[in-house]
């Protein structure tokens, strides 16, 4: 009985309990019946003042990053020069590694060859600049003597030959101002030595964390697909670059000795430097081999008594340039690797304007990483790489 009783009065308290419930609940329907209906969301339409402001705030911070660019060029032009040395070599290292080389060993040994091959190539033109700075006044005399006819043609410059005898334009002014062309050249050997010894210490720490660095790269990512797109982007760079620049570093060799057998039989001064320097410059399209050709035009003007006889070895190497650029070298590489000349055009001149020299020589490099990922980030049908274990 007692157990009989318990559950009745259980009973009541759940009834009471839910009689209260439905009460409240209908109070609280009814309290929400007589309350207004709530307002229409309203969508702010922004003006062409709102743009403007949106505009002028990412403008504002473009600016800083490039004027960060631009102050720390110290700093970042060997390390740039360094992470693209470092990609371009990355196939070497790839292959290096499997074949049971340490990481550090594989750095050490890439570096070493890198600073290697930097002595030897400033080896062999130590002799040809010495000579050519020893012979800078006695060339500068021939120079005059052989554009003067030129030049006083031309009556709105008001050059004669006494132009050069006397006055800042004179031998003597010139080798006066030896000592501050040396001191500006001293001045400007500090920065570059410390240039050079960021950029072999960040070639060696990149190539020695190459892969821990990919690693760390993929795993920002959080979905497989976003991995898988860093992976494949990756690779794409270092493959690009490694076979492009070791493509193009064979054929230009080969543009250099043309042009130093093209010097030689010349006649003109340091045939070793014009080969170099048609070397080096090739990497840099369209602006180097302009600059290239009106030196070598001028040095045969120079050389030669006869205006078209001097234009023979501009005409020569203009000619082998033309060939190596339009058949050889499109051959070789296939249409894959072509840019928008207009755009490498503004390329060099970004970042010779930020960088000088080296900016030129990176221009290149920069549009082919940039172009490499934005075909593999919009391109879509391409062969998925599976995720390591």
């Amino acid at each position: 009985m007692g157990i009989a009783n318990g559950i009745r009065k259980q009973a009541k308290k759940i009834a009471v309990g839910e009689r209260r419930t439905s009460t409240w609940a209908k109070t609280l329907q009814e309290a929400a019946e007589e309350l207004p209906p709530p307002a229409p969301v309203r969508r702010v339409e922004k003006d062409g003042l709102d743009i403007s402001m949106a505009w002028a705030i990412i403008g504002i911070f473009a600016i800083l990053g490039l004027a960060a660019v631009y102050m720390m060029s110290l700093i970042l032009i060997p390390i740039t020069l360094a992470v693209v040395v470092g990609m371009i070599l990355g196939l070497a290292a790839e292959n290096l590694s499997k074949m049971g080389v340490p990481r550090l060993a594989n750095a050490f040994l890439l570096s070493s060859g890198v600073a290697l091959v930097i002595a030897l190539v400033a080896n062999s033109l130590a002799s040809p600049l010495a000579t050519l700075a020893n012979e800078a006044p006695a060339f500068f005399e021939r120079t005059i003597a052989r554009i003067m006819p030129y030049l006083e043609r031309i009556e709105w410059l008001h050059i004669t030959p006494a132009t050069f005898e006397s006055g800042p334009m004179s031998i003597g002014a010139l080798l006066e101002n030896t000592g501050n062309v040396l001191h500006v050249v001293t001045t400007s050997l500090t920065p570059a030595l410390v240039q050079g010894l960021i950029f072999f210490a960040a070639l060696l720490l990149f190539l020695a964390s190459r892969v821990n660095l990919r690693k760390t790269i993929i795993m920002t990512f959080r979905t497989r697909t976003q991995r898988l797109a860093a992976i494949r982007v990756i690779n794409a760079v270092e493959q690009v670059l490694g076979f492009y620049f070791a493509t193009a570093s064979l054929i230009y060799v080969g543009l250099g000795v043309v042009m130093t057998i093209i010097a030689y039989a010349s006649g003109l001064s340091a045939p070793v430097l014009w080969g170099f320097f048609a070397f080096l410059s090739s990497f840099i399209p369209y602006l180097g081999i302009t600059l290239m050709t009106l030196s070598v035009a001028i040095a045969g003007i120079i050389t030669y008594d006869g205006f078209i006889v001097g234009l023979m070895p501009a005409a020569a190497f203009f000619t082998v340039h033309l060939i190596m650029e339009n058949i050889i070298f499109p051959a070789v590489m296939g249409r894959r690797l072509e840019i928008n000349p207009f755009i490498v055009f503004l390329a060099i001149l970004f970042w010779t304007w930020m960088w000088g020299a080296v900016g030129a020589m990176l221009a290149l490099p920069l549009s082919l990483i940039v172009m490499t990922i934005i075909e593999e980030l919009l391109i879509e049908e391409r062969p998925q790489p599976q995720l390591p274990k």
